[in-house]
């Protein structure tokens, strides 16, 4: 039957480090530093927030590369939590991906892309995230290597488009001098409006783990996934870092709180009113390839989970060009949904303490099977274990702790939303 054959490994280390960029590189650093600036109304401690999100995402996506490369299969946080710790919880995971992992971001993606696109187009935001993403979702439905191909494409153009608007930010005189007082950038650090950011960080951050969704589709997955993990997340770190750099010179400060069309100020301040409505346009357009990579990777968790559980076999069936098309379409008609809900800040809150439970569940699942599983084969081990796992515990544990006062709803909705799914889960335990 097509939907018990083995997928092609289509996938080279290009276009995995291509998934793991794209994913990264989208919606959170182009809309979020506006609603951290509410929090923290400071320049050196946003710099440091970025700084510190991003060696958190490297320990993250270090921890996974052994995981990746002990257990090459696809469907992520649905096969590590299953197997470190119970069936029944991996299912949770796989449920909750599909529609806070990724249906909740891709329509996050696909709405930042209506808001930019309108300033070139002066079309509704949800008429063209709506059309945007059934554009991508038919690219990737029907053919692995062409979505592939497509997709590598699409992030070149996305990582040319960020070096020239960084190399244009730079280059433009500042709209303000930068506040860089270490003793007023460590007092704004240690409020808890620096926890609640730092959750906006780490959604900005998430898609460091984009190429373990895939691993059945890569070639020499033990050893492709890490290096591509790995060198992507160094890559957007540097990427982020200058990006925000621009952000926080070309907006001023009472201008950028609050606000989530961040790059569209920008692009005015660097452009003028002409050229900042056609770096809209380009930023629309960088968006559109973090859309395909997510629509790329996300349905690969159901279909997945959808091979151990009989009542979901049917979303399991591939395509002829060895694409998941029924779980593609599910996702994409599920993110469609969420489009016309046009809630961004609730949406982008709500997925980034939840996704943030998962990694961190994922991450100590790292230590738990170093302990349980020594000699399981692990072509890929953590570089300077136990640091990596630690220091992502330690921050990520600490935000959650920190932001789940400041934010109760959301604390308690994402707990729910875990628990709700653990709870289908028990009652549907997936075969193995």
């Amino acid at each position: 039957m097509p939907g018990e054959s083995a997928p092609p490994r289509t996938i080279g280390y290009v276009g995995a480090l291509a998934l793991v960029v794209a994913n990264m590189v989208g919606t959170g650093v182009f809309t979020t530093l506006g609603l951290q600036a509410s929090a923290v109304p400071h320049a050196l401690a946003l710099l440091a927030l970025w700084a510190i999100g991003g060696l958190v995402a490297l320990a993250g996506a270090l921890c996974y590369a052994e995981l990746a490369a002990a257990l090459p299969r696809s469907g992520g946080e649905y096969t590590y939590l299953g197997y470190v710790y119970h069936p029944a919880l991996g299912l949770a995971a796989g449920l909750v991906s599909l529609t806070v992992g990724f249906a909740a971001p891709i329509a996050l993606a696909a709405m930042a892309l209506g808001h930019y696109a309108a300033a070139l187009t002066g079309l509704p935001p949800a008429t063209t995230a709506t059309v945007a993403l059934a554009a991508v979702t038919l690219t990737h439905a029907f053919d692995t290597r062409l979505g592939g191909r497509v997709h590598v494409a699409a992030t070149a153009l996305k990582l040319g488009l960020v070096v020239v608007f960084c190399l244009a930010g730079l280059i433009a005189p500042a709209a303000v001098p930068l506040d860089l007082d270490p003793a007023a950038g460590l007092e704004a650090a240690w409020s808890p409006g620096f926890a609640v950011a730092l959750i906006y960080v780490a959604y900005a951050y998430s898609g460091w783990n984009a190429a373990v969704y895939v691993a059945e589709e890569v070639r020499d997955a033990e050893r492709t996934i890490p290096r591509s993990l790995v060198h992507g997340t160094l890559m957007v770190i540097g990427i982020y870092l200058a990006l925000n750099l621009v952000f926080l010179r070309t907006v001023p400060p009472e201008r950028l709180a609050g606000t989530v069309e961040v790059g569209a100020l920008s692009a005015d301040w660097i452009c003028g009113p002409v050229g900042g409505a056609l770096m809209s346009g380009m930023l629309a357009l960088l968006l559109l390839s973090t859309v395909s990579a997510m629509v790329w990777t996300g349905p690969r968790v159901l279909q997945a989970a959808a091979r151990d559980l009989p009542p979901l076999a049917w979303l399991a069936v591939r395509s002829r060009g060895g694409a998941p098309t029924r779980a593609v379409l599910a996702q994409s008609g599920l993110a469609l949904v969420l489009i016309a809900s046009n809630t961004f800040e609730g949406v982008l809150t709500y997925a980034g303490f939840t996704l943030s439970l998962l990694t961190f569940l994922t991450v100590l699942g790292v230590m738990v099977l170093r302990r349980t599983a020594p000699d399981l084969p692990r072509p890929y081990r953590v570089w300077g274990y136990p640091v990596p796992p630690v220091l992502f515990l330690a921050v990520t544990g600490l935000a959650l702790a920190y932001a789940a006062p400041e934010r109760p709803l959301v604390a308690v909705t994402s707990l729910g939303t875990v628990a709700l799914a653990l709870a289908i889960a028990l009652r549907r335990r997936p075969r193995r």
